[in-house]
């Protein structure tokens, strides 16, 4: 019997590897799934912590389980110790405990870290309590290098109403002042725009990001899918500020090639 040996050297492609720690959807649109779904567009591999578990679609959330906070503080000691993390991201942390063991944890990451400051649900769910969110100003920001709120987020933490272009670059130079991490104010709910507008603000360089508003598409995890490209784009070796345009560049494409399911608009990430 002849035996044939193939003695060529397998070779295996080095991926870029990013950590989201955030909530669950059910409906796959939002959270950890448009992370994972963001990242693998992006070529880069994707580790998790979740912190919670929720049952949702696009039409609203109707339950949410918080994960226990020595959990999610473990699910990130395991990606930190089991791979080379270059981004982390954060989304919907939930509560006061899991800010805290999420701090605790990354504190062993050197990382850049992007925070999707995740308060309120388009439906109006809460996914960050109210008791929490100077837990996240405080113990979480210090550490980002990056926040990405949404104007109804932006006018929360200002205290003030955000109703045009400049008073988003007010926001964004207020937001930077106050916790000195970089700032993008994402202008997408906009009232009466032309143009999905955001502002990008890191002390020094301010970006004015200018796409064509997509009309009679209602997507569901447009935020969550923004954040982790860039975050992803991080992983993949770009500075910040080119890190943010490029995904502008692709949350844009996600929306204008978006696919239908059922009865609902979802994002593709995997327009390229």
């Amino acid at each position: 019997m002849s035996h044939v040996s193939n003695k060529k050297k397998l070779t295996r492609k080095e991926v870029p590897c990013a950590l989201t720690i955030g909530g669950s959807d059910s409906g796959g649109g939002a959270g950890i799934q448009a992370d994972l779904k963001a990242f693998v567009a992006l070529g880069v591999h994707g580790t998790t912590a979740i912190t919670a578990v929720t049952a949702q679609n696009p039409d609203g959330v109707s339950a949410i389980e918080g994960v226990p906070a020595q959990l999610v503080k473990t699910q990130i000691e395991a990606a930190i110790q089991g791979f080379s993390l270059r981004a982390i991201k954060t989304g919907m942390l939930y509560n006061s405990e899991i800010i805290r063991a999420v701090a605790t944890a990354l504190e062993k990451a050197n990382a850049p870290l992007v925070v999707d400051p995740v308060m309120i649900s388009t439906s109006g769910a809460v996914l960050l309590q109210k008791s929490a969110i100077k837990e996240l100003l405080v113990t979480l920001l210090p550490r980002a290098a990056l926040l990405t709120p949404n104007l109804p987020e932006g006018e929360f933490l200002l205290k003030t109403k955000i109703r045009n272009p400049e008073e988003m670059r007010f926001a964004a130079r207020a937001l930077h002042a106050n916790h000195g991490c970089a700032i993008l104010m994402k202008g997408g709910h906009l009232k009466g725009a032309s143009h999905a507008i955001d502002i990008f603000f890191d002390g020094d360089c301010e970006l004015l990001l200018e796409a064509r508003m997509m009309r009679g598409i209602s997507t569901h995890g447009t935020g969550c899918t923004y954040s982790a490209a860039i975050t992803g784009y991080l992983a993949r070796g770009d500075k910040l500020k080119e890190a943010v345009v490029q995904a502008k560049e692709f949350i844009t494409n996600a929306i204008a090639n978006s696919w239908r399911c059922g009865r609902y608009d979802v994002l593709n990430s995997f327009w390229r």
